[in-house]
């Protein structure tokens, strides 16, 4: 009976939960792009630190709903996987890049005041 079960309603259960894997990681990483859009708005230095730092504790954490969906949606359609990845292996490679710059470039930005521009263009938040 339990065979049955998943032969029929796997698919669907494991789509919705990458679905919703998926939309929670748009949803939190909205905060992390509202601050970095908001950014450049900020005229002092105190307001700026303000903003990173109230992303810095949730930041590595959004990641996290990206990493489960994909891993969902490999788990239910490993076919789809074998004849997209190739296709769209570089977006997804530029992609991962990014996120890992982003992270980085908030982690070492208080480490180097000097060089504090030079890690808000790499982590793409906007300067003046």
């Amino acid at each position: 009976m339990t065979g049955m079960f998943l032969d029929v309603h796997a698919s669907p259960i494991f789509v919705g939960l990458a679905a919703f894997c998926i939309l929670a990681y748009i949803f939190a990483d909205g905060l992390d792009l509202g601050v970095g859009i908001l950014f450049a708005a900020a005229p002092r230095r105190g307001e700026r630190e303000a903003m990173i730092a109230s992303i810095a504790p949730v930041l590595d954490g959004n990641e996290i709903w990206l990493a489960a969906g994909g891993a969902l949606l490999f788990a239910t359609f490993p076919a789809g996987y074998y004849m997209l990845l190739p296709a769209f292996a570089a977006p997804i490679a530029l992609m991962l890049a990014a996120l890992v710059l982003r992270g980085a470039a908030l982690g070492l930005r208080p480490r180097s005041r000097s060089k504090s521009p030079a890690w808000d263009l790499g982590s793409g938040l906007i300067t003046h």
